[in-house]
């Protein structure tokens, strides 16, 4: 009788890896074949070979693109780690006051679309901008720095990414050896020297994955070079012309392999360097210690001040923007922009879609990202297709936006394929966010549940307990925490995206986020900062709501962690 059961759970562990792998195959394996295969097709769908490739490179134009995008990602990845790393070294290394304030300002870009900060410097130093007008006058400064164009997307992309290289440099400088200042400082180095041979070679793998991090996403950021780009090009915005403004499908693939390969390059890097990271604490390492110093606090208090002013004063300006009645001939305040029936045309149905559709992919993808990660960590059966689902899982990570909306273009609007059904519905919006956002959120499982010992599964399985009994009494309510977090993850990110949904929604399903790039393209620029503090708001208080909601249940179910040995 326990071999029969044993029998009956050892083929349920093996259905249910490959269910998943069949899950991963569809989501993100076949439609990369679709795309890879439509690069060597031209407009009709014959087979041309290399040929878009070569016209590619052969156009000034489009070569022009692959120049400008990586000319915008090298100055604005630099100058976002550059910032990141004063920032975090401040709240990290010093006494300031305020540093949950200064971490709150810092991370506000992150509950934001992309367009939002584009938006925000139109209102800020566009034609009619409050800085380049003097504000509006009442002062002798006019300051123009001509932003539409390369300008324009590099002031954008560095808020867009200074979240992301902020989070990585606080995480590198947290951890730190204090015995080794300690060693300089008896060795009578300087401050600066210490600061160069100490803090930096320590920090190193830090300052790379987020060079790099911050890299991929404004190589592959559609939303700002969408809306202060003005005639500048860039390689997200080309596949845009090229699918929807051409209908060159072929060319439209071609673009995206060739948006690939920095990403793939740049997450291979990362992968490299975060191993490396992981081994450069010792178990004899004392934490960091930091000593009192005026000087340097107040320094450090002034640069936190500019960087939050500028971040919060971004985001103000957009939400005065909204209530503003006609920028900047009345300034009276109206609510006249959040009526969106007359620019968009279905009013608030776009938003409350964005928020359906983020709910689902929040609900649907923790469960999937768990139950996957679960599968590959805690189960036995097929270990190479394990490994291969441990890979496929992964790959989400290098994979641009824009490159899964194209490629779900390919896949899903084919006719011989059965889930042709689903394209059109907000499905296929959930499963492409899911295949986008897959792979942050299998890290975050896979990382609890390697904290788990193996033995609550061994001792269950001995037992005769089911698998499932052990993953609902046991796993699930001690991983709550980072089950709760991916959840979170899902929502904001679904509900700020564009660049993997720009292609796939149907015309009765659009989304806040592409009503914004849709109104800003027509004009409308009040409503299309209207919408954008619709999601601002929409995510702060969902996150609120989060934090409340849970503070008891984490308390109930994470006490097994404070109890006395």
């Amino acid at each position: 009788m326990k071999a029969a059961n044993s029998y009956r759970r050892f083929n349920g562990s093996q259905v249910a890896i490959l269910l998943m792998m069949a899950g991963l195959c569809i989501a993100i394996l076949f439609p990369l074949f679709s795309l890879f295969s439509k690069a060597f097709t031209d407009s009709k769908g014959n087979y041309v070979g290399l040929n878009n490739f070569v016209h590619y490179f052969s156009t000034p134009a489009l070569l022009q693109s692959l120049q400008n995008t990586l000319y915008i990602s090298v100055i604005s990845s630099m100058i976002a780690v550059t910032l990141a790393f004063g920032f975090a070294y401040a709240l990290t290394r010093t006494n300031i006051r305020g540093k949950m304030v200064f971490k709150t300002v810092a991370l506000l870009p992150l509950f934001a679309p992309t367009m939002m900060h584009g938006i925000g410097l139109t209102y800020l130093f566009g034609n009619q901008g409050l800085i380049t007008t003097g504000f509006f006058g009442a002062i002798p400064l006019h300051w123009d720095i001509e932003l539409y164009g390369p300008v324009g997307i590099i002031l954008s992309e560095v808020l867009y990414t200074f979240p992301q290289a902020y989070l990585i440099m606080a995480v590198s400088l947290a951890f730190a050896d204090y015995n080794l200042y300690e060693a300089a400082k008896t060795m009578g180095a300087s401050k600066w020297r210490t600061f160069l041979t100490v803090t930096i070679p320590d920090v190193k793998y830090g300052i790379i994955s987020s060079v790099f991090v911050c890299f991929t996403l404004a190589f592959t950021d559609f939303g700002a070079p969408k809306v202060v780009g003005g005639s500048y090009n860039v390689l997200a915005t080309d596949i845009y012309k090229q699918v929807i403004g051409q209908q060159n499908m072929g060319m439209g693939a071609t673009v995206g392999m060739i948006l690939i390969i920095p990403a793939v390059l740049a997450f291979v890097v990362d992968r490299i360097v975060t191993r490396k990271q992981n081994n450069s604490i010792s178990a004899r390492a004392v934490p960091y210690r930091i000593e009192p110093n005026r000087i340097r606090d107040g320094l450090f208090l002034a640069y936190c001040l500019l960087i939050s002013t500028a971040v919060a004063m971004l985001i103000l300006t957009v939400f005065a923007a909204s209530v503003i009645k006609i920028w900047p001939y009345n300034l009276s305040f109206s609510l006249q922009h959040y009526d969106f029936s007359k620019v968009a045309g279905e009013g608030l149905k776009p938003f409350w879609t964005s928020l359906k559709m983020s709910a689902w992919t929040a609900v649907i993808g923790t469960v999937v990202t768990f139950l996957g990660a679960y599968l590959i960590e805690k189960t036995k059966a097929f270990p190479m297709l394990r490994q291969t689902g441990y890979f496929l899982s992964i790959l989400p990570l290098a994979l641009p936006g824009m490159v899964i909306g194209l490629s779900y273009i390919f896949f899903f609007n084919n006719g011989n394929n059965p889930l042709h059904g689903m394209y059109g519905t907000i499905w296929i919006l959930v499963l492409a966010n899911l295949a986008h956002f897959y792979s942050v959120a299998f890290i975050t499982a896979t990382g609890a549940l390697k904290k788990l010992d193996r033995e609550f599964e061994m001792v269950s399985d001995s037992m005769g307990v089911p698998m499932y009994r052990t993953l609902l009494r046991v796993t699930i309510p001690m991983c709550l925490p980072a089950v709760l977090e991916m959840a979170m993850y899902f929502f904001i990110n679904s509900m700020v995206t564009v660049s993997a949904v720009m292609f796939l929604y149907g015309a009765d399903l659009k989304l806040a986020s592409v009503s914004v790039v849709n109104m800003d393209d027509a004009g409308d620029v009040a409503p299309a900062a209207a919408m954008s503090v619709l999601i601002v708001m929409a995510n702060i208080l969902v996150r609120l709501l989060y934090e409340g909601a849970t503070y008891q249940l984490k308390k109930r179910t994470q006490a097994w962690q404070s109890r006395e040995d």
